[in-house]
């Protein structure tokens, strides 16, 4: 991000987080939007709704329907596949972008005030001490594990279901 914006005045920083993630949705949903027509066109090839995150994705929009996007966006990971999940199931575009402008206003204020500055304050504490610099890279370095191992054990069993 370029230094004026992040030291600048408050709105031009939550401008341009708000431009950012409003243009990674739109991308993300264009893209579920094309790999839907792909895999109809395609059927016998496997396709992004195989994927648990995606699937879970798609399963929450037709359950819950359009309030299920804005509501991703206060989320950590969810937010993508429920982008392109939306593309995927093929929902239209103006329903898609009137639901999500409501989480990219809120997803732009949550990161132009509270998250950079937790993200500014884990980069202060790396630069200043080498404890810091420590515990951050052992939080990494867990929360990485965690998922792989969370994730191995969900397709170890997926792989036992299937033979069942």
């Amino acid at each position: 991000m370029p230094q004026s914006i992040a030291e600048g005045p408050f709105i031009w920083l939550y401008l341009f987080l708000l431009t950012v993630v409003f243009f990674r949705a739109q991308a993300t949903y264009w893209l579920g939007r094309y790999a839907g027509h792909l895999s109809a066109r395609y059927a016998h090839r496997r396709n992004l709704t195989a994927r648990p995150s995606v699937s879970r994705a798609i399963a929450a929009l037709r359950e819950r329907g359009w309030v299920v996007i804005p509501l991703s966006f206060l989320t950590i990971g969810f937010q993508t596949a429920c982008n392109l999940g939306a593309g995927l199931i093929g929902i239209r575009p103006l329903i898609y972008t009137a639901a999500m402008i409501p989480g990219c206003l809120a997803w732009a204020g949550i990161y132009a005030t509270v998250g950079f500055a937790v993200w500014q304050a884990a980069l202060a504490s790396i630069a200043g001490s080498p404890a810091g610099t420590i515990a951050l890279v052992a939080l990494t370095i867990g929360v990485g594990a965690y998922i792989f191992l969370r994730r191995r054990a969900r397709t170890a069993t997926n792989v036992k279901e299937h033979r069942v």
